[in-house]
């Protein structure tokens, strides 16, 4: 799988039930929808899967469904994302019985290691399985940034096969592409939607799109136009993505900006008939009729529906 990982590998969401279960059918069908898409390999229970947000039980079930779907068509990585390096442990374990290809984590949160214990907490992940793992840099969530030191130490001692970038700073990406890349197979990947076609220029190897839940096509063309040198279609690609991004602002006037964000996300998959509902994990607040309509006519603007 991994000599060098790389192109769209889109953070999916875990569609809910009513009663906030998970809704299996549209899972499945979701999976299918990225799959049909072209994408290079999907990433479970990560920001955009509302990890935060659901239960253990519910962590296990949305990797086994996956797995199962998916069939090994592609890469399954699962985000293995909580407080401490214990915690950690036990779900890359449950991870890897279900049968994952690799691991993407973040530092510990909440109790805001220093650079030394995010390096020896990832030291410890190592140590715990032969699976390649991911370092996800996302510090408005998690309150701590990897230092660009951090990441290329970790780089250079094998700790991780590369780094899931959405913390915005596109200079310390670039950076760490520079430090890096001499490093054999490491992958750098960003999550920044409206600017994938500049990262990949710089040299990314690929993107992990929350908006690649609702036009994983787009983002494969986006990919495909960049990798075969048509930088014009690239551009006309990115600039449809970027209007079509505007559906994540739709709820901010009334929710927080991760529930609007998320609930795009949901509300656009649930009007192109992906899945059933735009229901979001407790406390988020799914997005009203207005909210929808909006998003309805952004989708319809964009070519989506």
């Amino acid at each position: 799988m991994l000599e060098k990982f790389g192109g769209v590998v889109p953070p999916v969401c875990t569609p809910l039930t009513e009663s906030y279960e998970i809704d299996v059918p549209s899972l499945e069908k979701l999976i299918r929808f990225q799959l049909d898409a072209g994408v290079h390999g999907v990433f479970m229970l990560g920001s955009t899967s509302e990890t935060a947000a659901i239960t253990d039980d519910q962590r296990r079930q949305v990797l086994e469904i996956v797995v199962k779907t998916v069939g090994g068509q592609v890469p399954v990585l699962a985000g293995v994302i909580d407080f401490s390096t214990a915690q950690v442990l036990d779900h890359m374990r449950i991870a890897e019985e279900l049968g994952v290809d690799g691991f993407v984590s973040t530092a510990p949160f909440y109790i805001r290691p220093s650079q030394d214990e995010i390096v020896e907490h990832f030291r410890m992940l190592h140590a715990a399985t032969s699976l390649p793992i991911f370092a996800y840099e996302i510090p408005s969530n998690v309150q701590t940034s990897i230092a660009r030191a951090t990441m290329v130490a970790m780089a250079r001692e094998g700790l991780i096969v590369g780094m899931k970038d959405s913390s915005g700073n596109e200079g310390n990406f670039r950076n760490v592409l520079l430090d890096t890349r001499d490093v054999a197979g490491f992958a750098m990947f960003t999550g920044a939607e409206l600017t994938v076609d500049s990262a990949l220029l710089m040299g990314a190897d690929g993107v992990v799109p929350g908006l690649g839940n609702v036009d994983p096509a787009g983002y494969v063309r986006l990919f495909d136009a960049v990798r075969a040198g048509d930088l014009d279609a690239a551009r006309e690609e990115q600039e449809r993505l970027c209007r079509l991004f505007e559906i994540i602002w739709q709820g901010a006037n009334r929710t927080g900006f991760t529930a609007s964000a998320l609930g795009g996300f949901k509300t656009a998959l649930m009007l192109q008939g992906v899945i059933a509902t735009n229901v979001m994990g407790r406390p988020m607040t799914r997005l009203n009729d207005e909210e929808t309509g909006r998003i309805r006519e952004i989708l319809a603007a964009t070519g989506v529906l």
